[in-house]
């Protein structure tokens, strides 16, 4: 039974974690560029997948793209250099985190926004609710009001 659950959870483990698409061609021999490669690779989107990064997509765009990455590093371009050759190349979707910039902005305020204007409404409602209490009636509307309900 211990052994069954064992391999249980080992299975649940590893079906947890993620499938990682670089394969051992594409690695550069030197090990602090391949880290830089693979640090850059995870901010970039498979144009493909969409949501995978390049590292994790099985894609050919993102095969090519981790290729690509590595090339520029041989060649010595920075992080930097490489993050915004991709850019150029493919625009500011290419990046899994956008840059905040004037194109950006709303994208990275709409959480913000979102959230007060949630707050606004709540207040909104609450004050409209809790308003002034309506006039008291007068001896003339009290009389009539005992005449419906007598």
């Amino acid at each position: 039974m211990t052994l069954r659950i064992g391999l249980l959870l080992a299975l649940v483990v590893t079906a947890a974690t993620p499938a990682i698409a670089v394969n051992p061609d594409e690695m550069v021999a030197d090990a602090a560029r391949e880290a830089r490669a693979r640090t850059i690779s995870a901010e970039v989107r498979c144009m493909v997948c969409q949501n995978q990064s390049i590292d994790d997509s099985n894609a050919a765009l993102a095969k090519d793209l981790r290729l690509l990455v590595r090339e520029r590093i041989t060649i010595g371009d920075s992080d930097e250099e490489v993050l915004a050759y991709l850019v150029d190349r493919y625009g500011e979707f290419v990046l899994l985190k956008p840059r905040v910039n004037g194109h950006t902005l709303l994208l990275w305020m709409s959480p913000v926004l979102l959230v007060l204007s949630a707050v606004a409404t709540l207040v909104w409602m609450s004050l409209r609710r809790n308003g002034p209490p309506p006039p008291a009636l007068s001896e003339d509307e009290l009389a009539k009001l005992d005449d419906i309900v007598l």
